[in-house]
C-alpha cells in the first residue's frame, strides 16, 4: 500500500499548482532574489529559470516541486498587491504586443541574453508587495553592502504611481553586491536586476529596456530624463572612483581623459559642459521627438548636500529610492541641487515655447509661448544688476553703488535690545514662517519676457512691476494706517519695512513695487524720481508655487501634520513629526529648500576662477537669470512679514525683538506660541497676523529660550552697536560662532 501512496504523492508533486508566469518572476524580485541564486537552489540552468518566468516552458519533477515550494514561501511573505489605480477605460480591442514595451524588465533581459530567445511582450510592473507592510526598526535593518532589501515603508498618500511609457518609475538607485551583480531600486518597492556590465551598455539599456523617466508636467514641455542613482559599489562596478580626489571636487567632475568617459565617446555618449560629476547627463542629439538622455547622480560625490537632503546619501538604496522617488512624484525628478531643480521647475511648469498652429503645409513650428520668460536672456536694468555685471562695466573699479544706484532687496536681518518690561517676562518664542517665499511667490506679477522701460518722474502704479527710485524716509512708523484705520504704534520697536537691517532710510533708493506699494498701504505719498518698468507682466510664479506647496502639504499630512487643524492639536501633531517617518521628514527639507534655492538660482552670481567684473557668466545666457523677479518675491516676503508683526502689535501691544528672514522672536510669559498669539474659544486670532497651521505663510514654533539665556547671548555677541540677533540661536539655543551678521 505504501507504494502505491508514494505513486500517488509523485503524481500530485509532478503537478504542483504553480502561479502565472508574471508572478513568478514579482514573487523572484520581491524577495531581491536573482535568476542565478534561483537556478542554483534548483540545480538547473539560469535561462532555464528565465524560461519559467517568461511562460516560455513549463518546470518538470522534480524541480517543480522544488520551485513550487519557494513561489509559495514567498507568496506567503510577498502577497499579490491590491490595484489602487483609476480603472482604464476599456476601448474594446487589445492593444498589439508591440505597443506593451520596447522589451521586457531587466530579469527578461538577463535571462533571454544567455537563452538567444526573441523577449515576449513584459508584464505589467512588478512592485515589491512589503511596500505596504509597516518598516521594520533601523536596528534590524540589512547593511548597505547587502543586497537583500529591508521591508518597505507604504508609499505616502497622493504619490502618483507610475505607468504608461515609464512603467517602472522616474529612477533607479543601483547597488551591486560582492559578485558584481547590480540590482536597481525603484519607486514603489521595485526591483529590477540590470545587466549592464558598462556605462556605456547602462545608458543603452536604461533608455531601451528599463522603461524609466517621467511624464511632462505641461502639455507644451518635455517629458523627464530618466535618472541612475549611483551607490559606492555601483561606481565601482561600472570603473568609477566611489569618491572624487581633491582635484577632482574642486573642478566638480572627472578629467576628460577618465576611462569611462573614453567608454561613453567610443559608444558616441557625450556629456554636458558640466562633465562627469555629481549630478552628470550623458546624450546623444534628439532625433525627431525622441529624447536621448540619461541622468546620473552619485551621492558619494557630494551630489545630495546635506543641507537640502539631510541623511539621504548613507540611506540603504531601497530607502533612498524611496526619498528620490517621492520628491520626484510630487516636484520633479531632480536634475540637480535643490536648487537648480527649483529653477528647472519653473520653466518645466511654463515652458517658454509652444507649437503653433498648423501652417498652409499642414506643418507646425515652435513659436512664442504667451505668460512664459521666453527663450532669449534679457539684460537687467542698471539698478538691478549685481556687482560685475556687464551692464555696470563702465563705471570705475572698486565703485561702491549707494541706495540710490542699486535695488537692495533682501530678507529681514534685524534685531534690538530687550526693553525693561520684556526683561521681565520669562521667555522668547519664536515663530518660523512656512515657505514664506514660495508664499510670496503666489500672487507676484512679474516682468516677462519683453526689456525694462525706463521712465522719468513716473507715476506710481502698483499693478506694473519694475524698480522704483523713491524717497520712503518720511514713512513714520508710529503712526500708519492697520487695516485701513490710522493707529499709533511704539515704532523705534518695529523694524523698517524698507530694509533688510530694518533701518529707517535716509533718502531716495531703488524698490520694487511690492515695498513702494506698501508704503501706499501705510497710508503715505510716494513720489517716484524715476523708474525701470516691465509691461509685459503676469503671475509666472502661480504654477511653481502650487506644486511646491502641495508637495510640502502632502509630505506633512502623511507625517501626521493636516491642515486646518485647530492651534492646540497643531503644536502636539508638529512635536517629533519628523520622527514618524525619518525619509519623509527629508522629503520636506528638501522642498523647503527648492523654494529658497530656486528664488536664489534667479540671481546666480559668477562662480569660478578666470572671471573678471564687466566679463559675462554662463547663467547669464539663461531666461530664468531675472533678478528683477527675485526682487519682487523677497519684497513681497518681507512686506508680509512685516504686515504681521504690525497687526499683532496694533492688536496686542507685543513687538518683535528679533527678526531673520522668515523666524520672528517674541518675549512672552511662556515659552508656547500660544503664549504670543492671541487666539480665541472660536479658534480665532488677530486677522491678518502670524497664524499657527502648516499652510504656507502660516508659522509654526521655531524654538524657545529664557529671557536669561536671551541677556546673555546680548551681552556675550553685542558691541560696538551691534546688536546680536536671537532669531539665528533661538531654536536650538546653541551660539556656536561670533554673529557677524552674515
Amino acid at each position: 500500500m505504501s507504494e502505491l501512496f508514494d505513486a500517488v504523492d509523485a503524481l500530485v508533486a509532478s503537478r504542483s499548482p504553480l502561479p502565472p508566469p508574471a508572478e513568478r518572476r514579482r514573487l523572484r524580485q520581491a524577495h531581491a532574489l536573482t535568476l542565478d541564486e534561483v537556478a542554483a537552489a534548483l540545480g538547473v540552468r539560469r535561462a532555464t529559470v528565465g524560461g519559467w518566468e517568461l511562460g516560455k516552458a513549463e518546470p518538470r519533477p522534480p524541480e517543480r516541486e522544488a520551485y513550487a515550494r519557494l513561489l509559495k514561501q514567498l507568496a506567503t511573505l510577498y502577497p499579490a498587491p491590491q490595484s489602487t489605480s483609476a480603472p482604464q477605460e476599456d476601448t474594446g480591442t487589445a492593444a498589439p504586443a508591440a505597443q506593451a514595451g520596447p522589451t521586457g524588465g531587466a530579469a527578461e533581459a538577463t535571462a533571454t541574453a544567455e537563452a538567444k530567445e526573441p523577449p515576449a511582450a513584459p508584464p505589467a510592473p512588478v512592485r515589491h508587495a512589503a511596500a505596504t507592510q509597516r518598516p521594520v526598526p533601523r536596528a534590524e535593518r540589512a547593511p548597505q553592502s547587502s543586497r537583500r532589501p529591508t521591508a518597505r515603508k507604504a508609499a505616502p498618500a497622493n504619490t502618483p504611481a507610475p505607468g504608461g511609457a515609464y512603467a517602472h518609475g522616474p529612477l533607479l538607485v543601483l547597488d551591486a553586491d560582492s559578485d558584481r551583480r547590480v540590482t536597481g531600486y525603484g519607486v514603489g518597492g521595485l526591483i529590477l536586476d540590470v545587466p549592464a556590465k558598462s556605462l556605456p551598455a547602462l545608458v543603452e539599456w536604461t533608455l531601451t529596456e528599463a522603461q524609466l523617466g517621467s511624464e511632462k508636467l505641461h502639455g507644451s514641455g518635455k517629458d523627464g530624463d530618466a535618472l541612475l542613482v549611483l551607490t559606492e559599489a555601483a561606481c565601482e562596478r561600472y570603473g568609477l572612483p566611489a569618491a572624487l580626489s581633491e582635484a577632482e571636487r574642486l573642478a566638480g567632475r572627472l578629467p576628460e581623459g577618465h576611462k569611462v568617459i573614453r567608454q561613453l565617446e567610443r559608444a558616441d555618449w557625450q556629456l554636458t559642459k558640466r562633465g562627469l560629476g555629481p549630478w552628470a547627463r550623458i546624450y546623444r542629439p534628439a532625433q525627431g521627438s525622441r529624447r536621448q538622455c540619461v541622468q546620473l547622480c552619485i551621492p558619494s560625490w557630494r551630489a545630495l548636500d546635506d543641507r537640502s537632503w539631510g541623511h539621504a546619501a548613507q540611506l540603504p538604496p531601497p530607502e533612498l529610492a524611496r526619498v528620490l522617488g517621492v520628491y520626484a512624484a510630487r516636484v520633479m525628478t531632480p536634475v540637480g541641487s535643490t536648487a537648480v531643480t527649483g529653477l528647472q521647475l519653473m520653466s518645466a511648469l511654463n515652458p517658454p515655447t509652444r507649437a503653433s498652429e498648423p501652417d498652409e503645409n499642414g506643418r507646425r513650428h515652435r513659436e512664442h509661448r504667451p505668460g512664459s520668460l521666453g527663450t532669449e536672456p534679457l539684460d537687467p536694468a542698471p539698478c538691478e544688476a549685481i556687482d560685475g555685471h556687464p551692464v555696470l562695466a563702465h563705471l570705475p573699479r572698486f565703485h561702491v553703488r549707494g541706495p540710490g544706484e542699486r535695488l537692495f532687496e533682501e530678507a529681514y536681518d534685524w534685531a534690538r535690545d530687550l526693553t525693561d518690561a520684556e526683561c521681565m517676562q520669562g521667555h522668547l518664542v519664536g515663530l518660523d514662517v512656512n515657505l514664506a517665499f514660495g508664499a510670496a511667490a503666489n500672487g507676484a506679477v512679474v516682468g516677462l519676457s519683453s526689456p525694462p522701460e525706463h521712465v522719468t518722474d513716473p507715476l506710481f502704479d502698483p499693478a506694473v512691476p519694475g524698480s522704483w527710485l523713491v524717497d520712503l524716509s518720511h514713512v513714520d512708523l508710529d503712526r500708519v494706517k492697520v487695516g485701513k484705520q490710522w493707529r499709533d504704534l511704539d515704532g523705534a520697536l518695529l523694524p523698517s519695512p524698507f530694509t533688510p537691517a530694518g533701518k529707517r532710510p535716509e533718502g531716495p533708493a531703488w524698490y520694487a513695487t511690492p515695498t513702494v506699494a506698501y508704503a501706499v498701504e501705510l497710508g503715505y505719498d510716494v513720489t517716484p524720481v524715476e523708474a525701470w518698468l516691465r509691461r509685459e507682466s503676469g503671475r509666472f510664479l502661480d504654477g511653481w508655487y502650487k506644486r511646491l506647496r502641495d508637495a510640502y502639504v502632502a509630505a506633512m499630512a502623511d507625517l501626521g501634520v493636516a491642515e486646518k487643524l485647530p492651534p492646540h492639536q497643531f503644536l502636539q501633531a508638529m512635536a517629533g513629526y519628523k520622527q514618524r517617518d525619518p525619509e519623509l521628514g527629508i522629503v520636506v527639507d528638501a522642498v523647503k529648500m527648492t523654494v529658497k534655492g530656486g528664488i536664489g538660482k534667479l540671481q546666480e552670481k559668477a562662480r569660478g576662477g578666470g572671471w573678471k567684473p564687466g566679463q559675462p557668466w554662463p547663467a547669464l545666457a539663461r531666461p530664468t537669470w531675472r533678478p528683477d523677479i527675485r526682487a519682487t518675491v523677497i519684497s513681497r516676503a518681507r512686506i508680509n512679514m512685516h504686515r504681521k508683526m504690525l497687526n499683532l502689535a496694533a492688536a496686542t501691544g507685543r513687538y518683535p525683538v528679533a527678526v531673520l528672514s522668515d523666524c520672528a522672536v517674541y518675549a512672552a510669559d511662556g515659552p508656547s506660541p500660544l503664549d504670543v498669539l492671541p487666539y480665541g474659544a472660536d479658534g480665532k486670532t488677530v486677522p491678518g497676523s502670524f497664524r499657527l497651521g502648516v499652510s504656507p505663510g502660516m508659522v509654526k514654533h521655531e524654538g524657545s529660550q529664557s529671557v536669561l539665556w536671551g541677556a546673555d547671548v546680548l551681552e556675550q555677541l553685542g558691541g560696538d552697536g551691534h546688536v546680536a540677533n536671537l532669531a539665528r540661536y533661538i531654536k536650538t539655543g546653541e551660539v556656536t560662532a561670533k554673529d557677524s551678521g552674515e
